[in-house]
């Protein structure tokens, strides 16, 4: 692109009207259309195949900066009682290496004494440390939610050499990757978007995994043996759903480590668990909740 800049237009509407809203952006030669929520919900909990929205958007439209927007303007602002847009915002985006100001973004993370997180473009120290090479990319999982980071850090403290594994729900494959390194010797790692497969394949790849040390499936084609530790690091609604499942999933006396959870929907998560699980333990970073708890003798 020859232009030394870009426009962005921030919509903020209902849902109801983001169909019209954005074919009118599309007409006007938008680059990229983004949604994002306007509210304070800061998590969604599709079902598989879903593609939900919140009740209140902000459509995000950016443009070339020499194509001219104000017939857009317009009739964004002549429908603005009708789409219940409440604010339409024009912004100017400069220019600049985009890539590089991309990588600077990330850099090494420690979680707990001694796992650490490099991006590949950074120089890995020869040291005692245990070290993933992970770069963001579309699966969800980069180390640097706090769910995620909790996770890590309960791994980081609690090495699961010689164990078997289930990561449920798998995203970038960090977790299952993470307990490769900490010495697991069984691992799976399972998800139902195809895309969080390829990128535990991949990101297998990148740290030097065997193909058979970390096993990737669909839900549906899980091995049903119990196994001594599994993480769930997904949402409150399927984390109550799969409580029954994952007591299945887990030998007794195994452990078992959800994430993803918000702060007000920890007693939901313990109620499911207590049925199956002895020793429910609740940790938390910002809003954000990790519980554990061992799975009942019986």
């Amino acid at each position: 692109m020859s232009t030394s800049s870009w426009q962005q237009i921030n919509c903020h509407c209902n849902k109801s009207f983001q169909d019209e809203i954005c074919k009118c952006m599309e007409s006007a030669d938008a680059l990229s259309i983004t949604w994002q929520d306007a509210g304070d919900t800061p998590v969604l909990e599709p079902l598989p195949g879903e593609t939900p929205l919140w009740d209140d958007l902000i459509i995000t439209a950016l443009f070339a900066g020499d194509i001219d927007i104000s017939k857009l303007q317009d009739t964004l602002e002549a429908n603005k009682q009708r789409w219940q847009i409440s604010k339409n915002v024009i912004e100017t985006i400069e220019d600049q290496d985009w890539e590089r100001a991309w990588m600077e973004d990330f850099h090494p993370m420690k979680f707990g004494e001694n796992l650490w997180i490099y991006p590949s473009w950074n120089e890995v120290p020869d040291d005692d440390s245990t070290k993933i090479i992970l770069d963001p990319g579309l699966a969800f999982g980069s180390g640097t939610h706090p769910t995620t980071a909790m996770c890590l850090e309960w791994l980081d403290a609690n090495p699961p050499k010689g164990l078997s594994v289930i990561d449920y729900g798998c995203g970038s494959g960090i977790l299952a990757i993470a307990a490769a390194k900490l010495g697991a010797r069984k691992i799976l790692a399972t998800d139902i978007d195809k895309q969080a497969l390829i990128a535990t394949r991949d990101n297998m790849q990148k740290n030097h995994i065997a193909d058979n040390a970390i096993e990737t499936c669909f839900p549906d084609a899980l091995n049903k043996d119990p196994v001594d530790l599994l993480i769930a690091n997904i949402l409150s609604g399927p984390l109550v759903e799969l409580a029954t499942t994952f007591s299945q999933l887990c030998k007794t006396s195994g452990t078992i480590v959800l994430s993803g959870i918000l702060e007000e929907q920890t007693n939901s998560i313990k109620e499911a668990y207590n049925e199956y699980f002895d020793n429910i333990m609740v940790a938390q970073k910002e809003n954000w909740i990790r519980i554990t708890g061992i799975r009942r003798t019986y």
